[in-house]
């Protein structure tokens, strides 16, 4: 059937599908960036929290133990409180935890899209097709504006594991031996 500007239902149904295949694909990229981000905090927030708490014990140890080493106890605590501080600045526990969420988030609409192009896009109204593309649109448009943008790392990083097949699951080779 054609729409009165000429196109047919096909023709919708193809740009419907590619539309989708662009939000599973932005939304595998965005989130495999986040989950890289994460476990890039994870470990800013390991290796800034674990020195700033061991010299901060270690201060407290010194001052306890000996009147003389108040200068010593002092420098390592300063030492100390510049790791938390940094650490404070950073927010890295937060970011790491936000990124996470955002990564997750990405996952769903990625599945949300696959699904939706698969599973439903064949025995779906045009019309109703259009609204599922709508309302997927508007869930990456929204997850978009909170996540944190990645840095160049991350995006390596994501693009190299995405490359590998990290992201890829066993029933879409279509070489894998089936039947087992």
């Amino acid at each position: 059937m054609a729409e009165p500007d000429g196109t047919t239902d096909a023709a919708r149904r193809s740009a419907i599908e590619a539309e989708l295949r662009r939000l599973e694909e932005s939304a595998l990229y965005s989130g495999q960036m986040q989950f890289e981000m994460t476990k890039q905090l994870r470990g800013i927030n390991l290796w800034l929290g674990l020195p700033a708490s061991g010299l901060a014990a270690i201060s407290g140890t010194v001052a306890l133990v000996s009147a003389t080493g108040r200068v010593a106890a002092g420098v390592i605590a300063l030492i100390a409180s510049g790791f938390g501080a940094i650490l404070t600045t950073v927010n890295a526990s937060h970011r790491m935890n936000q990124a996470a969420a955002s990564a997750n988030a990405y996952l769903e609409i990625q599945t949300a899209a696959r699904q939706a192009r698969e599973v439903d896009l064949p025995y779906l109204a045009i019309d109703d097709a259009r609204q599922v593309l709508a309302e997927i649109t508007a869930r990456r448009d929204e997850q978009n504006k909170t996540a944190e943008p990645p840095n160049r790392c991350t995006y390596k990083k994501a693009r190299r594991n995405i490359d590998s097949g990290g992201q890829s699951y066993a029933v879409d080779d279509t070489t894998a031996p089936t039947g087992r």
